[in-house]
């Protein structure tokens, strides 16, 4: 399987799905989800932003480096706090 297609949830899967199976219409899939046209068109950056930090992701980058990454991609943390984070987290690998 593609490092790239690990980090995605259930629902991101479904949402290329339904995107394949609209022919790649990000009006279609508006309709489909019943919301607007920027409100998909905002869900797709945020899934090729997802796609590219899974695929471009170097082998010292693990799935937790990688998790911490996807979460500040979702708004969940800040990038000050995500790269604490990682430094900590490298750190204690380290030892």
């Amino acid at each position: 399987m593609e490092r790239w297609l690990e980090g995605l949830e259930d629902e991101d899967i479904n949402f290329i799905k339904r995107f394949v199976l609209s022919s790649g219409s990000l009006k279609d899939l508006a309709k489909q989800y019943g919301v607007t046209y920027p409100t998909i068109r905002l869900r797709l950056d945020r899934l090729i932003q997802l796609i590219k930090i899974w695929d471009e992701s170097g082998p010292e980058d693990d799935r937790y480096v990688l998790f911490i990454k996807s979460k500040v991609l979702d708004g969940e943390i800040d990038t000050r706090l995500a790269k604490a984070l990682i430094q900590e987290y490298k750190k204690k690998k380290g030892e």
